[in-house]
């Protein structure tokens, strides 16, 4: 298999030998067991549970005969299924949790209380998380449960798809959504053709997303949520500027204090205002 066909069934969730068998039957179109163990090397005492494994998933047909034949369902059908069958999965999930909900409360939240009572309100004040996949869940956790607005501060959004499902989501709920980046002019070279386009998407497919860009830099970036400045509500993700530190060993730092998520608000309010630009023509990025 190719290293682009191997990503894009390892998206399926599924073994070695399912993508190996998946991939070369949507090749052949349709054939036998002993063929396809021939064809992709799949031990002959594998082969049958392989396709019994694919076929209970929904992505491949059983043609009854002697011998038995198999086909591909079409690439369509098979996302489908794919996505229905993580439906499913995520369902039970939730219907299991419900099941111990009870028990699960009863047993640890006096457990939970008796260790919080020594917490000092600044103890409380931030935890972190690591940057990459935890902070990018962190984030879509933000957007996903946002009553009013988001506000988001950001170099050049470049996890904009790791986190574009919630951000549309939170548009869709009517969520008040600005994002305010660095201008082009103070990006580094590699970071500019990112920004371009990730900003036009987001001209182009959610219009009601104001954007401006920072004319100074930006000592921190990250996103907030529901601020208030009666310090009642809100949430927030930032991470802090640290050029002399690799991005994998960082770590972005989570608070739900309203009064400091007021303070990022009130920040971001002061740069939107006095410090950034509108959306800069395309030849400022080249």
């Amino acid at each position: 298999m190719t290293d682009e066909a191997v990503g894009l069934l390892d998206r399926l969730g599924l073994t070695e030998y399912e993508a190996t068998a998946l991939q070369e039957l949507l090749t052949l179109g349709r054939t036998t067991a002993p063929n396809l163990a021939q064809a992709t090397g799949i031990p002959k005492a594998r082969i049958y549970g392989v396709l019994d494994s694919l076929s209970d998933r929904g992505f491949i047909k059983i043609i009854p005969g002697r011998p038995k034949e198999y086909q591909p369902k079409s690439p369509e059908e098979i996302l489908d299924r794919a996505e229905e069958n993580r439906r499913q999965e995520f369902e039970g999930f939730v219907q299991e949790l419900e099941d111990v909900r009870e028990d699960f409360l009863a047993e640890f939240q006096p457990r939970f209380e008796r260790a919080s009572e020594d917490i000092t309100p600044t103890e409380e004040l931030f935890h972190v998380v690591d940057v990459g996949q935890p902070s990018e869940r962190e984030t879509r956790q933000l957007y996903h449960e946002a009553d009013e607005r988001v506000r988001i501060i950001t170099k050049s959004f470049e996890y904009f798809d790791a986190v574009r499902p919630a951000f549309e989501d939170a548009i869709d709920r009517g969520i008040d959504v600005d994002a305010l980046f660095l201008h082009p002019d103070l990006l580094e070279a590699e970071n500019r053709p990112i920004q371009a386009e990730i900003v036009e998407k987001i001209r182009s497919e959610y219009p009601s997303v104001d954007l401006r860009f920072s004319s100074e830099k930006l000592p921190w970036r990250g996103t907030v949520a529901d601020p208030s400045m009666d310090y009642e509500t809100g949430r927030a993700i930032i991470l802090v500027e640290e050029t002399d530190v690799p991005l994998h060993m960082r770590q972005a730092a989570l608070t739900d204090n309203g009064s400091f998520v007021a303070g990022l608000q009130r920040y971001f309010e002061l740069v939107w205002e006095h410090e950034s630009e509108p959306p800069p023509v395309l030849d400022d990025y080249s």
